[in-house]
């Protein structure tokens, strides 16, 4: 592993240096998941450092989830999971939220949304349908009382919507934004008439056209929906959240 702990020199940086010496390796795939590293003696030894420039820069790998420290047993490179970059953008949308933030989800929703629905009318498999069914059917016997389950109810529909395209990405990539939707729900559904119904109805034309692999019409009814959420938004809420 010689190329991949060489001496590094003696900078005022040297745990940065060290950090991005091993992340680069990571990163490279020279070091791939549950990779057990040198000891910190032998990093020490190969990068000619201190033991004080090593431990802050593992400290910040391991705070970055790349090295997993496991007392009495080493260090290791750890599995990225889809779970870790989910996590980020939920805490990112989260101190970002505000009518701003709304506005930039639903016009992302529209241009992605619709291509999502286009997919699952193409990849969907069966159990996609039954779980999709389900979801409407406890929309539907839901207590109109508890708009909390409600826009959860909703929301999910759409998760699982894009978990049926069978495409990992769309899922990394909608999962924090539809995280934030009960939020902007509960602000809809607490206030205007009609609007659970209004989804529904669309959502049960969507989960039609996908189940018939209608894949115009599936992209038709969520564009239908999703101008929706954009007029009730510019009628009732913007410039005043």
């Amino acid at each position: 592993m010689d190329d991949i702990f060489g001496k590094i020199g003696t900078s005022q940086t040297l745990s940065q240096k060290i950090e991005r010496k091993i992340e680069e390796a990571i990163r490279q795939k020279k070091l791939i998941p549950g990779n057990k590293l040198p000891s910190e003696k032998e990093l020490c030894e190969s990068f000619a450092v201190s033991r004080t420039a090593l431990r802050e820069a593992l400290r910040r790998l391991s705070a970055r989830g790349l090295i997993d420290i496991k007392k009495g047993s080493g260090m290791f490179v750890s599995e990225i999971k889809v779970e870790d970059a989910v996590k980020s953008l939920n805490l990112f949308y989260d101190l970002k939220f505000d009518s701003n933030l709304i506005q930039q989800i639903i016009e992302v929703r529209r241009i992605f949304e619709p291509e999502i629905a286009r997919l699952a009318s193409q990849n969907r498999k069966d159990e996609d349908i039954i779980l999709l069914h389900e979801n409407l059917n406890d929309l539907q016997k839901c207590d109109p009382d508890n708009t909390q389950l409600e826009v959860d109810l909703i929301n999910r529909f759409h998760m699982n919507l894009a978990k049926s395209t069978g495409n990992p990405i769309v899922i990394i990539s909608m999962e924090p934004i539809y995280s934030l939707l009960p939020r902007m729900r509960n602000l809809i559904y607490a206030n205007i008439e009609g609007e659970k119904e209004y989804t529904f109805a669309l959502q049960t034309k969507i989960l039609k056209a996908v189940e018939e692999k209608n894949m115009e019409d599936s992209y038709k009814y969520s564009v239908e929906l999703l101008n929706r959420n954009m007029e009730v938004y510019d009628r009732y809420f913007k410039g005043t959240l």
